[in-house]
């Protein structure tokens, strides 16, 4: 059935994919009981939950006992920050549920490119003996920048290793974010370098509030949430089956369909940035052109307020984003930009377009006409 809008947020959240949602299902009513019943029925809801964290190991190459399950992203990057002691290496753009939590320990939040991109040789040197974490997302939520993923675990790994050449007894662990990029790229911890992942639900067609926090078994973890004891003790609560159950499911479908959905929507995507480049020669697109999730648009139209473009958009049923959702949330210019020395106008015009399974080839020309008209509209306005 044709959408009524013409989505391009997905970067914010996703729909749940229809098979998802046939294998949540029975979670919901039929097999609602709580995985900790001693009767046969909880214990069969137990081994299906079990199951789905096992399926998810093996969707990133890890082990059932090295994973952890959350309600989401935020509080998988907060629990494993809180379980590391020391000073903390990251990036200026990371998103803010990592900005904010390592504000309140020592940190280095190291520079990076004016395409997003940090330099490997950069994060090496903002490492000190004190340093315990190095947590670098995969791929920018505003932007789509991916890092050098193996080239930053190389470096942590030879830290590691001096260190216990040396006698010293700091550990150092490498995290990282992969939320964003989960449905577009490789997330192999062994592949990746990584000793702790974060991954999103709700990033990938699956459940929102479902994440988990993936650590190698040499890593010792606080809990954040204490109680009865669920998640080996790591993360207390009644578990969420349904969720967990979707969450596999989404996974193991955006990993299969990977490779070709990137070559799709990098398709959609290069279209409808060559269509706004030729009709708007001043249009600035933001981020890396060989290095970004297929997916990802970050363009920009200086001395138009994005934020007035984006509700004249969404009156055609439109639905953009001027950056990420928690940075609109904070009222504030985008801290991506401004850590990539983007200059205000440029900033201040930015729309953020990420493309998904909403979209089609009839879909984003569709889209790319109605762009075309109010962004047309919207320079006349103001005189240019």
């Amino acid at each position: 059935m044709k959408q009524p809008y013409y989505y391009l947020d997905h970067a914010a959240a996703t729909p749940l994919d229809d098979r998802v949602v046939t294998a949540m299902q029975p979670y919901l009513q039929d097999d609602f009981f709580n995985p900790s019943g001693p009767y046969a029925p909880a214990v069969e809801v137990r081994r299906d939950y079990e199951s789905a964290k096992h399926r998810l190991a093996i969707c990133i190459g890890a082990k059932l006992d090295e994973i952890v399950i959350t309600a989401g992203a935020t509080e998988s990057i907060n629990l494993m920050i809180h379980s590391t002691g020391g000073h903390i290496v990251t990036t200026a753009i990371e998103h803010h549920a990592v900005l904010e939590a390592v504000a309140q320990r020592e940190h280095t939040l190291v520079a990076v490119g004016p395409s997003g991109v940090v330099r490997s040789a950069d994060v090496r040197a903002a490492i000190t003996p004190k340093t315990q974490l190095v947590s670098i997302a995969l791929a920018n939520n505003e932007i789509g920048t991916v890092q050098p993923m193996r080239e930053i675990g190389e470096i942590v790994r030879a830290e590691r290793a001096r260190r216990i050449e040396a006698g010293e007894a700091a550990p150092i662990y490498f995290h990282s974010d992969a939320s964003q990029g989960a449905g577009q790229l490789d997330i192999n911890v062994a592949r990746l370098g990584l000793d702790a992942l974060t991954l999103n639900a709700g990033k990938m067609y699956g459940p929102k509030q479902v994440g988990l926090l993936w650590v190698a078994s040499r890593i010792e973890l606080i809990p954040l949430v204490v109680g009865g004891g669920q998640e080996r003790g790591l993360r207390s609560g009644t578990e969420n089956v349904a969720g967990v159950v979707g969450f596999a499911t989404a996974l193991e479908l955006v990993c299969q369909r990977r490779k070709s959905e990137s070559v799709r929507l990098g398709g959609l995507r290069d279209y409808l940035q060559q269509r706004l480049c030729d009709v708007f020669p001043d249009a600035v697109v933001t981020g890396s052109y060989k290095k970004r999730l297929a997916g990802h648009l970050h363009i920009s139209f200086p001395g138009i307020d994005a934020e007035r473009l984006v509700f004249a958009l969404e009156s055609r049923q439109v639905l953009v984003a001027t950056g990420s959702a928690c940075a609109a949330n904070y009222g504030t210019r985008s801290h991506v930009l401004t850590a990539l020395g983007v200059a205000p106008d440029i900033a201040d015009g930015s729309l953020r377009i990420t493309l998904g399974h909403l979209n089609d080839d009839t879909n984003i020309r569709e889209a790319a006409d109605i762009l075309v008209e109010v962004i047309g509209n919207e320079y006349r306005r103001v005189g240019r």
